[in-house]
């Protein structure tokens, strides 16, 4: 009886810890569908960063040419794109995101669902959302 009562107290828990986004992630393009990039996902300290490991449409010594600052012609493979992202239970928030596209950043906030991270970036109260898989293996 102890057992099963444990076992179900587990299974309600479960849920209610953060969900982990670290690691590998493919990220598609929004027009064509088609997984443009590979990204990682790690944590320092108390915050989370993505690394472009990956381009996948492009050169591998594809420049970022419409960046500004330190990124400015920098190679977007091994690039952080993803940086301060804070742990807020099941959202990552208060951090930034650089689409080297566009050489843009933008506030950003980042969740899981249903296996999937979603990644929004924040321009004013105008924001975009896309859907990064899980690299396969993770």
């Amino acid at each position: 009886m102890r057992l099963s009562v444990l076992i179900s107290l587990l299974f309600w828990l479960l849920p209610l810890q953060a969900q982990n986004i670290t690691g590998l992630w493919h990220t598609v393009d929004d027009d064509t569908g088609e997984v443009k990039s590979i990204v990682e996902i790690y944590q320092q300290d108390d915050k989370y960063f993505g690394k472009v490991k990956q381009l996948l449409l492009k050169p591998a010594d594809t420049l970022c040419t419409k960046c500004k600052g330190d990124d400015k012609d920098q190679p977007i493979v091994g690039m952080v794109i993803i940086k301060n992202l804070e742990e807020q239970g099941n959202v990552y928030a208060n951090g930034s995101i650089l689409d080297p596209a566009k050489g843009k950043v933008y506030r950003s906030r980042v969740w899981l669902e249903d296996g999937h991270l979603q990644v929004r970036g924040y321009l004013g109260v105008f924001y975009r959302t896309q859907t990064w898989y899980r690299e396969r293996g993770e």
